[in-house]
């Protein structure tokens, strides 16, 4: 996922970004847990994406993979057809997290606005534009060169509740649509919801929100 973020996303948009701030650079990294996000080091000026492990194994089974964002926008949005496969889902989360980036370059992230309108308008483009075909295409060479397996079986729609176990404290999720949406970290798991602590000042808000309402970012 980071060598296709960097060949096919990455390089043909990084004069694009470098016009904007010509010291950017990217780093791509795999992290140990499910965390999986951009972030901007203004000291650096180093875009960074992280994919979580975790988060790639989520997605690669039909019942926790449903929970994710990413499952929901290839759906609703109709990307790769509105199919959801494990294929697809790594790749569009590829696009997701590369769409961030793009859109921080457009001065369009702000503090409670990350999946506004113009990550979206960003993040259509990206599948419009073939750069989302080409990303998945890609990963998929990628995959067969390690002699490493990425399904394109569509998952079917896994109607139980998403459970506990999907959940540990320090995982960073949203809940909530539209400019209702708030995003935070759970900090504890309870038996049919999450404490979940959202930003805010002049202090944190804590909400208890119950699993199936939860998503993971990304």
């Amino acid at each position: 996922m980071c060598q296709t973020t960097r060949t096919i996303l990455w390089q043909p948009a990084k004069e694009w970004v470098r016009e904007r701030n010509n010291r950017a650079g990217l780093v791509l990294r795999v992290g140990s847990g499910q965390a999986t996000y951009h972030r901007y080091d203004p000291r650096t000026k180093q875009h960074l994406i992280n994919y979580g492990a975790r988060m790639i194994a989520a997605k690669r089974q039909p019942a926790t993979a449903q929970g994710w964002l990413s499952s929901r926008e290839i759906r609703e949005r109709g990307y790769f057809g509105g199919e959801v496969s494990e294929l697809n889902l790594l790749a569009h989360t590829c696009c997701h997290e590369f769409a961030h980036l793009l859109q921080y370059s457009a001065g369009q992230r702000r503090y409670g606005s990350v999946h506004n309108r113009h990550f979206y308008e960003v993040l259509d483009q990206l599948h419009a534009s073939g750069a989302a075909e080409a990303t998945r295409h890609h990963l998929a060479e990628q995959a067969a060169e390690s002699a490493l397996t990425l399904s394109r079986d569509v998952f079917k729609t896994v109607n139980q509740p998403v459970q506990a176990a999907q959940w540990q404290a320090g995982d960073q999720v949203c809940f909530g649509t539209g400019r209702q949406q708030k995003q935070g970290k759970v900090l504890r798991v309870n038996r049919k919801t999450c404490t979940v602590e959202v930003a805010h000042q002049p202090r944190n808000l804590l909400y208890r929100v119950p699993f199936s309402l939860l998503s993971p970012l990304g």
